[in-house]
């Protein structure tokens, strides 16, 4: 299977490759659901399907580019974080919000990532592995140990967390119709999102926090 991740979208803010990947995004925002044909994507962005092809290789690697795009700016503030001279509580906050946010931008970010990971192919799977998964559990360890290590934070399970603070964003921001559905809530709209933030906030670092910590905050 020949799936082409650009790294690099070609300059410009009409590319073709470029139309087709904000195509896609729209349509799974729209639709809340990542379950969007080429010719849908085709139809939207009015480019012809068959360019995809030339760009991506087939619909996976579009995907699989899509995601790469979304998460890239989150990403690439991890390692200019976990260098800032500022306490790992104050570190984690702001990776917190940081990662919400971009859920709220891309609210199908994890459904994509559970697609590529296990309904596409190995290739697609290690490559959401190598520039997704791989690095920001490496941050929450060394963030995580960083907290241990000056007195703030309690043991936590890297994996664990991980698994707490993505699906949490998974849940709110994918799957806000269901819970619409059941409790006439609205859309997640800015405040929302805001509100959201704080919140998570106040539970994962009520868990996290040793008393002494928890106390001074």
């Amino acid at each position: 299977m020949n799936i082409s991740v650009p790294t690099r979208l070609p300059a410009g803010k009409n590319t073709t490759a470029e139309k087709l990947l904000v195509a896609a995004s729209e349509l799974m925002i729209e639709r809340a659901s990542i379950e969007v044909s080429l010719s849908d994507i085709a139809q939207k962005s009015g480019v012809n399907a068959a360019l995809v092809k030339y760009h991506f290789g087939n619909k996976d690697g579009l995907l699989l580019a899509l995601l790469a795009r979304d998460a890239a700016a989150e990403m690439s503030q991890l390692e200019y974080l976990i260098r800032q001279p500022i306490s790992p509580t104050a570190k984690l906050r702001l990776h917190i919000g940081g990662i919400i946010r971009a859920y709220h931008q891309f609210p199908y970010m994890n459904r994509l990532i559970h697609y590529l990971l296990h309904e596409s192919s190995a290739e697609a799977a290690a490559e959401v592995s190598k520039f997704f998964v791989a690095p920001l559990l490496d941050f929450h360890r060394r963030l995580l140990a960083e907290g241990v290590k000056a007195g703030e934070f309690r043991s936590i399970d890297p994996v664990l967390f991980y698994t707490s603070l993505i699906g949490a964003c998974d849940h709110l921001f994918f799957g806000r119709h269901a819970i619409s559905r059941a409790s006439g809530v609205g859309p997640v709209t800015d405040e929302v999102c805001r509100q959201y933030v704080k919140h998570m906030e106040a539970l994962i670092c009520g868990g996290i926090l040793n008393g002494r910590v928890a106390n001074s905050e």
